[in-house]
């Protein structure tokens, strides 16, 4: 993994390419979640922010960052964990595919892998067929990771 430091400078590029700011708290928030080996809620953040920073902000305020960096395509919300994870994706010059979050129903670790158009094309259509509108392609997966199938063993 790139260091921080040089993912947040790409971050930063990326906000001045899309005409927005990625101000010092911002910065902040989206640095803890890079190195955090786990999706994160908002709480947790604010628990970290303290620690890490002195500082204390308002919960709303913590929402309406991760708000900025979930639109900015810079951390993805875990809908069913209601938790953030930076993305994996932040530093690459290239388009992806859709993510999909593979998370360790033991121990929450989170990996980001991408789901091929074709595949998501074909969930969409079997989800029209039965009366629905997909809202969000975004997969998340119960899973156990492999080091957790180690440790049980």
């Amino acid at each position: 993994m790139k260091k921080v430091a040089d993912i947040i400078n790409r971050a930063e590029q990326n906000c001045k390419i899309r005409g927005s700011r990625l101000t010092h708290k911002r910065k902040q928030v989206l640095s803890s979640l890079i190195q955090a080996e786990k999706a994160l809620s908002a709480y947790e953040l604010l628990d970290i922010y303290k620690a890490e920073f002195g500082q204390t902000i308002p919960a709303m305020s913590m929402y309406r960052i991760l708000d900025f960096l979930q639109g900015e395509h810079l951390v993805h919300k875990l809908n069913l964990a209601n938790k953030y994870i930076a993305c994996a994706h932040i530093s690459c010059d290239h388009s992806h595919a859709v993510p999909q979050f593979l998370i360790c129903s033991k121990c929450q670790k989170v990996e980001e892998i991408s789901i091929g158009r074709s595949t998501i094309t074909k969930l969409q259509k079997n989800v029209e067929n039965a009366g629905f509108r997909l809202v969000t392609p975004q997969l998340e997966m119960n899973c156990i990771c492999e080091n957790c199938v180690v440790n049980a063993a």
